[in-house]
């Protein structure tokens, strides 16, 4: 579990025109509003490169100061641009220390499988899973062991377990996480038996070659 978060700097935005926030972005400066519950908004702004690196950290919650108050943050939404890609905008959401909050963090497949190791096709078809827990017990991911996984079975959400109670799993039990199958048999193409096809050909020209011969013989005697 996360026990320290990136620390992300953040300062009031005061432009809050479209001409404003562009005079932002030429300076290197991304846009942004904080987001909270039951409260106003205030708009923000960060630096293009602290965000940028934030981002790169890997963490889900961003801690920040806020009027002197140290507070936790989630990226609500990024706007990027359409041609260079880069974050024009940033939206993030105020979550509680107190307060439990929902949110979707990776799921780790652990082990070499049985099934692998026979031969078999791993398929994941869950790569995030969504959980309720509080700010402080964030995990980076959630781990499933497959090494007991063998060939032609499959693992489920309700196969997950965690060691902390106070992260729950909203995602519903019965989806299917990760499954091994035997691969496809390739199909050997059928070669078609043309000999007898070339040999009745044969034999039609042959016979119509006899009459050709006939034919000249006939009149060699005339």
């Amino acid at each position: 579990m996360a026990s320290s978060y990136y620390k992300l700097d953040i300062t009031d935005r005061t432009q809050i025109r479209t001409k404003g926030s562009k005079a932002l972005r030429r300076e290197g400066i991304v846009p942004g509003v904080l987001y909270y519950a039951g409260e106003a908004n205030v708009n923000i702004s960060v630096d293009k490169m602290v965000l940028f690196h934030a981002l790169q950290s890997g963490q889900r919650i961003y801690e920040i100061e806020q009027k002197g108050d140290t507070q936790f943050t989630m990226i609500k939404e990024l706007q990027y641009h359409p041609v260079t890609d880069e974050v024009i905008h940033i939206d993030l959401m105020r979550v509680r220390r107190s307060e439990k909050m929902t949110i979707s963090v990776p799921l780790v497949l652990v082990g070499e499988s049985d099934g692998v190791k026979e031969g078999g096709i791993l398929s994941q078809a869950m790569n995030q899973i969504e959980i309720s827990c509080f700010p402080t017990d964030v995990p980076e991911n959630i781990l499933l062991n497959i090494e007991d996984l063998e060939m032609n079975s499959s693992k489920s959400v309700a196969d997950i377990s965690l060691d902390n109670d106070d992260i729950e799993i909203l995602s519903a039990q019965d989806i299917n996480v990760v499954s091994i199958h035997m691969p496809a048999a390739e199909e050997e193409p059928e070669v078609e038996d043309i000999g007898d096809e070339e040999g009745v050909e044969g034999e039609e020209t042959t016979e119509e070659g006899s009459d050709s011969d006939e034919a000249g013989g006939d009149s060699k005697e005339s």
